[in-house]
């Protein structure tokens, strides 16, 4: 029986933009469409990739803006994000800009396991943002970037990448994007006896 290896993922964004929709989704296999503003609220899943197995523990948090003060909760203990915007809000895309700066200044500037996702893909006649906005955002912190629609279960993959997964693939991603970045550090600083 393979070690069932702990991660905390904190999902993060502006109010309204999917975020407990995804993790609903995700963990219940179900779309909610009523809509209760988010406290916080946590769910619990195992997954499986290849051989290994994981306790997601994820963490749907109220939404914030360009002024919430994050918590260090969402600092400390966290293993990676899932960084939420709608693609029919302009503003909760800059929104994102600024949490990501917020979180990067939390946790001193290292390199940080993040999934941005454009949610709301199934709206796309009132997009505000387009994919390319949002590859080249997330280009630019070493991050992966994905467009959802939690309402059809899907993640849609950029045009020359094709992909419709279950929003499955968006959390199945951050759990490969800290085992990238945990990876990364033990490449960079080697010791070498002189």
């Amino acid at each position: 029986m393979p070690l069932v290896r702990y991660r905390k993922v904190v999902i993060l964004g502006y109010r309204s933009v999917g975020k407990t929709s995804l993790a609903h989704q995700f963990v219940e296999g179900e779309f909610l469409e009523g809509y209760d503003p988010t406290v916080e609220n946590t769910y619990s899943k195992i997954v499986t990739l290849g051989k290994d197995e994981f306790h997601l523990h994820l963490v749907d948090t109220a939404g914030q803006d360009e002024y919430s003060i994050l918590p260090y909760s969402f600092i400390i203990g966290v293993h990676g994000y899932v960084l939420v915007y709608s693609v029919t809000s302009l503003h909760s895309f800059q929104v994102i800009e600024s949490l990501y700066q917020k979180l990067h200044e939390g946790h001193g500037k290292t390199r940080l396991p993040v999934v941005l996702v454009g949610n709301k893909a199934d709206l796309s006649p009132d997009r505000e943002v387009q994919a390319v906005e949002g590859k080249k955002l997330a280009e630019s912190w070493g991050a992966t970037f994905m467009e959802s629609s939690a309402r059809e279960n899907q993640v849609l993959g950029l045009k020359i990448m094709g992909k419709i997964r279950l929003t499955r693939g968006i959390f199945t991603k951050v759990i490969q994007e800290i085992a990238r970045v945990e990876n990364s550090y033990g490449q960079e600083r080697r010791c070498q006896l002189m």
